[in-house]
């Protein structure tokens, strides 16, 4: 992205972000991206692709050691404090206090960006009202579940109504029902609030599900950005061999631990999963039992792949359904 695009119009942006720590770690290698106001931005990696360390620099937090960025039309090095004004995040790790009530933690919150008296109260108790936790607001946050933990994380974010809020992995840890529970409030937010939200996640469907836009960031870079229809299309395949129809459909995003790595292997593999549907005599439908392959984004072509002899599957749309959703 070249500089001329930091011009303010946008909710989010970022230019040739880079990024060193002690020892030639390189946490980021040239991020850019831009994201609309009013929409949900994914940026998708495993733990260490350099997620955490671009929120970092967007919420003032860190400086890069080269590049631009800008969040709510204002210059994140220039005036951090007026970009702190404007903005609310949600770290990885919990910001409420344990001891505290969850209406204490949300007012405290609200203090601190200088709100009070009656307006802060109407507010702690709407936010109270709209995550669900006004039965317990004058319960300790320690009796609190992770789910309602997470909520309240992300009330106290969105207490001094932000332009722009920045949640850092807010599902890792959630069980499946509490998760849903979350992506639900994360659209309302954008949905109703037009509000604007940059999420860092390694769940591909929490991607898939939340955000209008993405980016795959991997050893600092971004490797591929787009659509969640438009990144799904250009790893998807359906090719047809003697009546039998291969479906391919990009399930999740696997990457190998160094330790588990072979000698010509170096970069991360993107897991698709297949199912093989043979028409039989009788008119049923038969599948191969399922597989997931990978492959390198630098390769986009999937390889080549063994099937399995033909098994009954009568449900085959349920379980190329769920078994897409599932991390490999």
């Amino acid at each position: 992205m070249s500089t001329d695009r930091l011009t303010g119009e946008l909710a989010i942006e970022a230019s040739d972000l880079v990024k060193t720590y002690p020892g030639d770690v390189r946490a980021l290698d040239g991020v850019s991206f831009a994201v609309e106001a009013g929409t949900v931005f994914g940026l998708l990696g495993p733990n260490g692709a350099g997620k955490s360390t671009t929120v970092k620099i967007l919420t003032t937090l860190s400086r890069p050691d080269s590049g631009q960025a800008r969040v709510a039309g204002i210059d994140v090095l220039r005036q951090p404090d007026r970009v702190r004004q404007s903005i609310g995040c949600v770290a990885q790790k919990s910001g409420v206090d344990p001891q505290a009530t969850g209406r204490e933690n949300l007012t405290l919150q609200g203090q601190l960006y200088g709100l009070g008296g009656r307006e802060l109260k109407r507010r702690v108790a709407e936010l109270l009202d709209r995550f669900g936790l006004a039965e317990a607001a004058d319960r300790q946050a320690r009796t609190y579940s992770g789910g309602m933990q997470r909520k309240l994380d992300v009330a106290m974010g969105f207490v001094h109504r932000p332009r722009a809020l920045f949640l850092d992995e807010p599902t890792t840890g959630l069980d499946p029902e509490a998760r849903a529970d979350m992506w639900e409030e994360i659209s309302r937010l954008a949905g109703e609030e037009g509000l604007t939200i940059l999420l860092t996640t390694h769940y591909l469907e929490e991607a898939d599900r939340l955000a209008r836009r993405l980016a795959i960031v991997d050893h600092g870079t971004i490797v591929v950005e787009g659509t969640p229809e438009e990144l799904k299309a250009r790893f998807e395949r359906e090719v047809v061999v003697k009546n039998a129809k291969l479906k391919v459909a990009w399930s999740s995003v696997l990457y190998v631990m160094p330790e588990n790595r072979r000698a010509a292997l170096v970069e991360p593999l993107y897991a698709v999963s297949y199912s093989l549907e043979v028409p039989s005599d009788d008119g049923n439908t038969a599948v191969s039992r399922r597989k997931t392959v990978g492959f390198s984004l630098s390769d986009p072509n999937a390889p080549s792949v063994d099937l399995t002899p033909p098994v009954r599957a009568p449900q085959l749309e349920k379980t190329r359904k769920e078994a897409s959703g599932k991390r490999s």
